[in-house]
């Protein structure tokens, strides 16, 4: 090929190129006359048969053509995707229904859970005004619907939702929940403390010696009020018992010539038996009545009868300085430690005034102590059993 047709071609090439970037790539691209008379020259048709070859290769790999063949991939994705979610949709399904009462008026704000069958919660909602629910969006399989509101019956409807179905369920009627109110009625503490005060009343050892002060109830003993305590207390004083004993004490005392001030004969053993009663009479009502009443303590022995016997034992000789309080609690004994000090003192203005004293009323007080616990292992261990009329 001779230079001048390597010059030619060039020269028609860049004028190509000029006019494709100035106009754009056509398929049907034609030279121009003045191009194709150039062309029609000797030794160019070779040439120009390439250029056009060229050029049309150009076109079809222009970025127009490859961004359109890019961007169908995209396409076909997004309308697969569509389809298959308009196919999902169109599994799911609905749920509807209507929740009414007995008397088939509409039932509010009642709970509605929608579970499958094992249990899973799905959705759940409430009924409106008009007593209807809606459940959308619901995939097909069995489910369980379980309906509650206050004062109905909870209320189970198992049933099983096809592919797209729109599930109707028919009128939920919910009962009236039956509940059952006990009511206990039970007489008032007083009361049942009264009553058991008549009981104790009628305990005596061998059916002979009064045995006021023990209860066999335990922890269902009530409390006694102050009424009941002095009335206790006073059926114990004035009980003709307790004068045949007080009797027995003063003669024993006019034999031991205790309180020689006294001095002997009926004189003297009237004395003994006004000092011997008082005594008596003045510990128990200040502190069977008096100080239990102001402190709130119960001056009654509480029966134990349970553990072994040294237990027992040591339960019985603790409630010496150990009572139970009003308040059904275990507390200190100030009622009857402080009764038995106070008739001490107060025996210093009866008894002979060489038998007075602080230290005979501390003495005096101190027996008053052994003497209640020796009869509280005896109400533990033995007056139980030789106790009649006992509840």
């Amino acid at each position: 090929m001779s230079k001048g047709t390597k010059r030619e071609m060039a020269r028609v090439w860049r004028a190509l190129t000029h006019y494709q970037l100035k106009n754009g790539p056509d398929p049907a691209f034609r030279l121009p006359a003045a191009w194709r008379r150039q062309a029609l020259r000797p030794g160019l048709i070779t040439a120009a048969t390439a250029l056009v070859g060229l050029t049309f290769l150009l076109v079809f790999s222009s970025p127009c053509l490859a961004q359109s063949k890019a961007t169908s991939v995209p396409e076909t994705l997004e309308r697969t995707s569509d389809a298959t979610a308009q196919s999902a949709q169109q599994t799911y399904g609905t749920i509807r229904g209507r929740i009414v009462d007995q008397n088939g008026k509409a039932v509010a704000a009642a709970a509605i859970k929608l579970t499958r069958s094992e249990g899973t919660l799905i959705q759940q909602a409430q009924s409106d005004e008009n007593g209807a629910f809606a459940f959308n969006q619901v995939p097909p399989g069995a489910f369980r619907l379980v309906i509650s509101e206050q004062g109905f019956v909870t209320q189970t409807i198992s049933r099983t939702l096809g592919a797209g179905e729109n599930s109707v369920v028919p009128q939920i009627t919910l009962s009236l929940s039956t509940q059952v109110t006990q009511i206990r009625v039970s007489p008032p503490t007083e009361e049942i403390a009264q009553a058991q005060v008549r009981e104790q009343e009628q305990q005596r050892i061998i059916g002979i010696v009064p045995n006021f002060y023990v209860t066999y109830l335990g922890q269902a003993a009530a409390p006694l009020n102050a009424k009941q305590k002095f009335r206790l207390a006073l059926k114990a004083t004035t009980d003709p018992i307790n004068f045949a004993g007080v009797a027995v004490i003063a003669g024993v005392d006019q034999a031991a010539y205790r309180f020689s001030g006294y001095g002997q004969g009926a004189e003297g053993y009237a004395k003994r038996y006004g000092a011997s009663y008082a005594n008596f009479n003045v510990g128990l009502l200040i502190g069977g009545a008096i100080l239990p009443s102001i402190l709130k303590q119960d001056p009654r022995y509480f029966y134990n009868g349970k553990g072994s016997k040294r237990s027992r034992f040591l339960y019985a000789i603790s409630r010496t300085v150990v009572c139970k309080g009003d308040n059904q609690l275990w507390q200190p004994n100030y009622s009857s430690v402080l009764g038995d000090l106070a008739a001490g003192g107060i025996s210093n203005l009866y008894l002979p005034e060489k038998n007075r004293g602080t230290a005979l009323a501390f003495q005096n007080a101190a027996i008053a102590l052994g003497a209640t616990a020796v009869i509280n292992v005896l109400q533990e261990f033995v007056l139980r059993s030789i106790t009649s009329r006992r509840k």
